[in-house]
């Protein structure tokens, strides 16, 4: 069974859209699962739309009273899912739900335990924003810099760990404990993962970036210190102590 956990805040814009091509994508694949939306308070409407959303699509909701991040919402759907395996999903339609079968195929086949959908394409940039040009070259120089340390730290050889797109088979991470909060969850995931023996297998996966002003949710300057100091605290200093 796969248990497809959606965390979304403010996006009345897209969660129609991305939850009925979400479960269009599991009826037609004939996939036993589970859509579980955490939903962290928002103010435009979106938890309204979703009471809504559920009387036509079968999905659970967990309310937050107050958002505290991606994170936050995660891990309270970890505690709640019943799948074998799970799979992370925006609702904010970056990413093709119709990725999702090349997503399990590694795992229902046995070849890995931990999927990676990455959006990385030789010889073309990963965020490509319409009228921005500067934020989006940083971001990609940015990715670049933080996949080599992350990638010398846990000794693998990921070109994107920080897709949304992660899944995984419950097993590897059965009794780990999470802290992070924002999007320092990511990695505080894949690390985890990678400590528990799990080898990182990428499959290619669409993605179309969205502005800031179109609703990303990533602070530019705030959350990758939050990247660092999750790196230090369950990587670099798990591995001094081992």
């Amino acid at each position: 069974m796969l248990s497809v956990l959606v965390a979304t805040y403010n996006e009345i814009a897209n969660i129609e859209a991305a939850l009925h091509g979400l479960y269009k994508v599991l009826v037609e694949s004939e996939i036993p699962s589970e859509i579980i939306v955490i939903e962290s308070n928002s103010s435009d409407g979106t938890r309204e739309k979703l009471i809504e959303l559920n009387r036509s699509i079968p999905f659970k909701i967990l309310f937050q009273q107050t958002a505290e991040g991606k994170g936050s919402a995660i891990r309270l759907g970890i505690a709640e899912m019943r799948g074998d395996v799970f799979l992370l999903f925006d609702a904010n339609q970056e990413y093709s739900a119709k990725d999702i079968p090349d997503l399990l195929e590694p795992i229902v086949n046995g070849r890995a335990s931990f999927v990676l959908g990455t959006r990385h394409e030789e010889g073309r940039n990963m965020r490509i924003m319409e009228n921005h040009r500067l934020r989006p070259f940083l971001m990609n120089k940015a990715h670049f810099v933080f996949a080599k340390i992350l990638n010398y730290v846990l000794k693998t050889e990921m070109t994107d760990p920080f897709t949304m797109y992660k899944v995984l088979r419950r097993e590897v991470l059965e009794g780990v404990s999470f802290y992070s909060n924002r999007f320092d969850f990511d990695w505080e995931l894949v690390i985890k993962s990678v400590q528990r023996g799990a080898v990182p297998f990428e499959v290619p996966v669409q993605y179309k970036s969205r502005s800031f002003s179109e609703g990303k949710k990533v602070r530019f300057f705030k959350d990758p210190v939050t990247w660092i100091v999750a790196l230090i605290r369950f990587g670099y200093l798990q591995r001094t102590r081992s």
